[in-house]
């Protein structure tokens, strides 16, 4: 196929994810695809948001992932949200993104290039971070933004408005703002709800409150999330994106959080069903009752 471009990025110092990277290059290239092919660094920075500018161009046509989802949230922040079609491979187990095993790569590359895969499209969330009335952080994140501290003294005050209404006072270790997509991450763990990946809503789940009342909350995607800290922290509170990458926040500074224009692109096979990668990932048992209770 003339003319086709894929990128490859693969799991940060990962050695079967690289010879797998590199074998699938050289196939592409014998189809006459040109290919670029990066190494997924994973690095967090407390002084910044702005990752590195990607090797691969955000104008290929598909985006080929090899690791975990780990990888992929990456990928997806400095490719994907650019709207390049993603297919995530998953090198050890079944991934909720990467959801491609590594003995189906290659016939589901041939349905890529034919056209022949589903398209998912994620919602992100886009962050916002104003200090003094000047912003000093930008971010998009496909699975959560995470506020908390870093020491044994955790509990954090603080102040959350819904499109400039006061919700209440979370008194937490933290507060997890998550997608449905990342619902099955840290706001799982936290407690927080299982939600479809498509469904167009966001999760506010406190980490840990100190007031048994303070649940989690599901809001529509189209609201606008403001957060402040009530009181000045002696210690540091870091805003966390996806995991890998966090922002110290300062006292008085201004966080909103709202639906990016962007979305994420998820190439699916057609036979991909998120109940069973939730009934594998999560173990949910198999056997069944019928209405007596009989096995």
């Amino acid at each position: 196929m003339s003319n086709a471009t894929v990128g490859i990025i693969y799991k940060h110092r990962h050695v079967p994810a690289r010879k797998e990277a590199e074998r699938l290059e050289l196939w592409l290239r014998e189809k006459g695809i040109e290919v670029f092919t990066e190494e997924m660094e994973q690095k967090e920075s407390l002084n910044g948001c702005c990752e590195e500018s990607p090797i691969i161009p955000k104008t290929v046509d598909w985006l080929v992932v090899l690791g975990g989802d780990g990888t992929l949230l990456g990928a997806a922040r400095r490719i994907g949200r650019y709207g390049v079609p993603i297919l995530g491979v998953n090198l050890g187990g079944l991934g909720f993104l990467t959801g491609i095993p590594l003995d189906r790569l290659y016939p589901a590359i041939e349905m890529m290039i034919e056209d022949g895969l589903e398209v998912e499209s994620l919602v992100m969330i886009e962050a916002q971070v104003l200090r003094e009335g000047e912003e000093v952080c930008r971010f998009q994140v496909l699975n959560d933004v995470v506020i908390n501290k870093g020491t044994l003294a955790r509990i954090i005050d603080l102040d959350v408005s819904i499109n400039d209404e006061f919700l209440t006072t979370f008194r937490a270790d933290g507060l997890i703002i998550s997608t449905p997509t990342g619902s099955t991450a840290y706001n799982l763990s936290a407690g927080g709800p299982i939600l479809y990946p498509t469904m167009e809503a966001f999760i506010l789940t406190p980490i840990c409150p100190f007031t048994l009342s303070n649940r989690p909350i599901i809001i529509p995607d189209t609201a606008r999330i403001q957060l402040n800290m009530r009181k000045e922290s002696e210690e540091p509170v870091i805003l966390t994106f996806d995991g890998q990458v966090g922002f110290a926040l300062h006292y008085g500074d201004r966080v909103f959080l709202y639906k990016s224009d962007e979305k994420i692109r998820l190439l699916r096979p057609p036979d991909h069903s998120y109940f069973r990668v939730l009934r594998t990932k999560l173990m949910w048992g198999g056997v069944t009752q019928n209405k007596h209770g009989d096995n």
